[in-house]
């Protein structure tokens, strides 16, 4: 990796840091950086993988205010993010080479759906609570299953598993934006330090990707946490959809 890559793999991991602490999606931003450097796929998406859990936590601190008051609803959707990021990261592992290749633009393509549709969503959600319909403290067995799937999904590639939590748990649940929010960073932090795990065993990766990613994405992580609710959500969004395009022609024509 030349010094040149270095330095955008860095800056890529505080960018990705910073987006997943506020709204998700910072795969979008370093996956195709990794690509650029010449990195296969699935070395990319498991070098990523590994370097995102320092973000993640420090996500987490940063909105440890929002947390309080919601230990055990952490704890019983934390279990199926556990077991969803285990199945992903085997999966991720078991499938060929080939396979991945051919899913990868898949996935990016329906991260990218999905971050577009964030405020459509958004105003439904808001829609359904002005109408006073009624949401269970936990979601019940339909919120944990779904987020259980985002966790496979978030343990095999991760872009947008985080839009993909916190819009099943403003769905479902009964709460605020922001409360949800850190919701979202702790299931996120569990899908990649169980992925991360699974990953320093099994799988291969670039040791100066994964160190880069993961000094980038600790900083990145205390700066969205603190000045998140400062940015234009459309700023954001834009930003995602745009890096994400490049990310999604690139593999297409790779």
């Amino acid at each position: 990796m030349t010094p040149g890559e270095m330095v955008a793999v860095l800056a890529a991991g505080t960018g990705a840091g910073a987006v997943n602490a506020v709204v998700g999606s910072g795969t979008l931003i370093t996956f195709p950086v990794l690509l650029a450097t010449g990195l296969p796929p699935v070395t990319a998406t498991v070098s990523n993988g590994l370097g995102l859990v320092p973000g993640s936590v420090s996500a987490i601190i940063g909105y440890r205010e929002e947390l309080r008051g919601q230990g055990r609803r952490a704890v019983v959707l934390g279990i199926g993010a556990v077991l969803g990021g285990l199945a992903g990261a085997v999966l991720l592992l078991t499938l060929p080479a080939s396979a991945f290749e051919r899913i990868v633009p898949v996935l990016v393509g329906l991260a990218l759906v999905l971050v577009a549709c964030q405020p459509l969503i958004a105003r439904r959600v808001r829609r359904r609570r002005r109408a006073g319909s009624r949401s269970r403290r936990d979601g019940g067995p339909l919120l944990f299953t779904g987020l259980t799937l985002a966790s496979v999904y978030g343990g095999y590639f991760s872009a947008a598993q985080g839009i993909i939590y916190v819009s099943l748990m403003g769905m479902l649940l009964d709460d605020t934006l922001q409360r949800l929010n850190a919701v979202k960073n702790v299931l996120a932090a569990l899908v990649n330090t169980v992925a991360a795990v699974v990953f320093l065993f099994f799988a291969e990766f670039d040791w100066t990707a994964v160190v880069l990613i993961a000094a980038g994405s600790a900083l990145g992580g205390l700066i969205g946490a603190r000045t998140g609710r400062r940015f234009s959500p459309a700023v954001l969004r834009a930003l995602i959809v745009s890096v994400g395009t490049l990310a999604l022609v690139h593999l297409v024509l790779r």
